[in-house]
């Protein structure tokens, strides 16, 4: 049988960690509960490996926790929170059974400033890298509403699809990138290596290679005598370029061109849209108002064609407007999206309609990336594919060449 690690609450509220053999977790939770307890996570126990153990470094520089990680604290403090813990005892609980020291640091902080008298609202305001603004507002109305454990379900539901959206399309990237550095290295070892060899052959013999060969032995040349100054170039472009982009005139421009590809542009508009259509319905599920919930929702979205539209938005849903009709203005968003807004405003269930419209627009973005992903491998393999043959041809053309002054 598999071996389980679990973490659970005791009848006296305190943690409880240790591992045990069971058929499922389902046996597991049976167990804690025979002995008077509450599970709170149970995962299978796989030993470490040495590439775990370094990924698991706490690095002084790493200064915020990722998604997942937020996610699985929200989620924990929920399931505490609704299992008549206080939020004293709860974040205590966090803080002793977190594996990460950052993430335990964090929590205690939050404990600290808790037991000091402050809201649980307050005090994530105190670290902005890690809590955004959505996260804090949703906590605000959970604890104004007495609905604070309903409402860390819902953000840890919202976290968690992001961070499996994220983690889609980083798995999908893992096998074109890795294909794009071999090819590229191949690449660099056949121009910087390989041609250079033939150069004795041909000055021995007295001939001259022809011009392909002569140009690619060049570019060989250039790589290995100066690549690291061209490297070093290339760094210095892009963080130029990055830097450009953080100026709303460069970055307006830059996205207007990328909106304008084809498969790329629809792609970014629907993961606009899925992020803004998520963001409203779990905030107006938690009894945000509608001009407040889309003055948060545009702080989590990522374009500044979409921001803009927002604010426009605002304005004219704070002057009596529907958000449909706002929404529609920019060209910008999907036309389903448009639709389904329109339907929950005519029907009462906006928010409803808002997390219909996420769901859709999420599953989009999955099979687009898929499509693009399955484009990209050929692409790649082709145009890699091209330039080594290129090269092989080019060392082809040269040797026959020297066999012909043979004859």
């Amino acid at each position: 049988m598999p071996q389980f690690r679990y973490v659970a609450v005791d009848s006296a509220g305190k943690p409880i960690k240790g591992t045990k053999e069971a058929a499922s977790i389902s046996d597991i939770a049976d167990w804690i509960h025979g002995q008077r307890g509450f599970l709170v996570r149970a995962e299978e126990s796989v030993a470490p490996s040495r590439l775990h153990a370094l990924l698991e470094l706490d690095l002084d520089f790493w200064r915020h926790l990722g998604k997942a990680q937020v996610a699985h604290i929200t989620r924990e403090l929920a399931v505490l929170l609704e299992a008549g813990q206080d939020i004293d005892h709860a974040l205590r609980f966090l803080a002793e059974t977190r594996e990460n020291a950052h993430a335990r640091r964090i929590v205690q902080m939050l404990r600290d400033q808790v037991r000091g008298g402050k809201s649980l609202a307050a005090s994530l305001v105190q670290h902005p890298r890690v809590f955004s603004r959505l996260y804090v507002s949703m906590v605000r109305a959970g604890e104004a509403g007495g609905t604070l454990a309903e409402s860390l379900h819902r953000l840890a539901d919202l976290l968690e699809r992001e961070a499996r959206l994220a983690a889609t399309v980083q798995s999908a990237m893992t096998y074109p990138v890795l294909l794009l550095m071999a090819a590229t290295g191949t690449i660099v070892l056949l121009l910087t290596y390989v041609l250079p060899q033939f150069a004795p052959i041909f000055a021995q013999a007295g001939a001259q290679m022809p011009w392909p060969t002569r140009a690619l032995i060049a570019a060989g040349g250039f790589l290995r005598d100066d690549g690291a100054w061209l490297l070093i170039a290339i760094i210095a472009l892009i963080l130029l370029g990055h830097r450009k982009l953080q100026e709303p005139a460069a970055k307006l421009a830059w996205e207007s061109a990328v909106l304008r590809v084809p498969l790329l542009g629809t792609l970014i508009r629907r993961a606009e849209a899925a992020r803004l259509m998520r963001t409203l319905a779990t905030l107006l599920r938690n009894g945000v108002g509608l001009v407040a919930a889309l003055g948060i929702a545009r702080d989590v979205l990522a374009r500044v064609t979409a921001e803009r539209l927002i604010d426009r938005a605002i304005a004219e849903v704070k002057s009596g407007a529907r958000l449909a009709t706002a929404l529609s203005a920019g060209d910008f968003f999907p036309v389903h999206t448009i639709h389904l807004v329109q339907l929950g405003e005519e029907t009462g269930k906006l928010a409803d309609m808002a997390q219909r419209a996420a769901d859709i627009h999420e599953e989009q973005v999955q099979h687009t990336v898929t499509r693009m992903i399955a484009l990209l491998l050929p692409a790649v393999t082709i145009v890699m594919g091209l330039v080594v043959a290129g090269i092989v041809g080019s060392l082809v053309v040269a040797m026959l060449s020297l066999n012909d002054l043979a004859l």
